[in-house]
């Protein structure tokens, strides 16, 4: 078969052919009387067996080690092929991510296009000062699209770097909302506590929501985290966390500092120190818990937490029992000044 005709049946060009031939890879095993190239049905199976080859990536070189090496094992060689392609994916794949968020951020002007790649940039920079300032300059000099701050912020370890994210999420309104709650279930305790962190510096109703859910998560940093961030709003839903958190020296001061916030009226009061009276009793063998709770107790007005108090004052832990009876002290002087002070005030009326 003439090479006119092997190029129209392989597909590969005249000139391809001859480019093999100078290479050795593949060479007519005849001529015709007048010196034409001929190709044996042979030679034909072996330019496809080299374009199939091609096709998987290798060079020439080693297609024509791999057709006429017989020692040659491919093993070695497809695994550098899988790890040079998987380069090339992460870089095309980090491209079309940079270039779809600056198509999201709706660039008007080349100058806008320059600004949000440099921010883009900055968030991305071994830097922490460059990132803080990017993260802080998204807001107002460029727009950036919130997929990259949620990005920025997951992987963020400088704590001031990542309040400023946080901070610039808050501004973003809903949109980041989304991303950060599939951040609580990443495989990476520490993208998880990052993720709730910043759901907890958004302040609206879907936020809380969120955080909610948080309290049902398999993961005690992100519900300690949730349970503080539902306290400061008000919401009483992380009280039994709190207790936890008490109980298990987590942050015990924030979470009585949490159930002291939360105790601003009789109802929920009362609740929180029935919490606090039954995780005591359940505590029986662990005095150090013991102490937390009591001392938690002491922040919360009302009866059961004064009924508790007395009878904790009788405690068999010496330090269970001196805490109580400073507490129930407390509590008795700031509760007989108060009363002095109505009573002056009537007085004066």
């Amino acid at each position: 078969m003439l090479i006119g005709d092997v190029a129209r049946r392989s597909g590969v060009s005249a000139r391809m052919l001859r480019h093999y031939e100078s290479l050795g890879l593949v060479r007519p095993t005849g001529r015709t009387g007048a010196g034409y190239r001929e190709y044996s049905d042979e030679d034909i199976r072996r330019i496809f067996h080299i374009e199939s080859l091609r096709s998987l990536g290798l060079s020439l070189r080693d297609i024509g080690r791999a057709l006429d090496d017989p020692g040659f094992t491919p093993s070695g060689l497809v695994d550098d092929l899988i790890r040079q392609t998987q380069e090339r994916i992460a870089v095309e794949t980090e491209l079309l991510t940079r270039l779809r968020r600056i198509g999201a951020a709706e660039p008007v002007g080349w100058e806008s296009v320059l600004q949000t790649v440099a921010l883009l940039q900055g968030l991305r920079s071994e830097s922490a000062g460059k990132r803080q300032r990017a993260a802080l300059s998204s807001v107002d000099e460029a727009p950036v699209p919130v997929e990259a701050l949620v990005e920025a912020v997951l992987s963020e370890a400088e704590p001031h770097v990542a309040g400023a994210l946080r901070w610039a999420l808050a501004q973003s309104g809903g949109e980041a909302l989304a991303l950060l709650a599939e951040g609580l279930g990443s495989p990476s305790a520490n993208v998880r506590k990052r993720a709730v962190q910043s759901i907890a510096e958004m302040p609206d109703d879907a936020a809380t929501a969120v955080l909610r859910d948080a309290l049902a998560g398999p993961d005690a940093v992100v519900r300690g985290c949730a349970a503080l961030a539902l306290g400061a709003r008000g919401v009483p839903d992380g009280v039994p966390t709190l207790v936890d958190m008490i109980a298990g020296a987590t942050n015990d001061v924030d979470a009585a500092d949490a159930l002291s916030a939360l105790a601003h009226s009789p109802a929920p009061a009362e609740q929180i120190a029935r919490r606090l009276v039954d995780r005591l009793a359940a505590s029986a063998d662990d005095a150090s818990a013991r102490r937390r709770l009591t001392q938690a107790l002491g922040d919360i007005p009302g009866t059961t937490a004064s009924r508790a108090l007395a009878d904790l004052t009788r405690d068999g832990d010496r330090g269970v029992a001196v805490t109580a009876t400073y507490l129930l002290t407390m509590r008795d002087a700031t509760t007989h000044d108060t009363a002095s002070h109505d009573a002056t005030a009537h007085d004066a009326r």
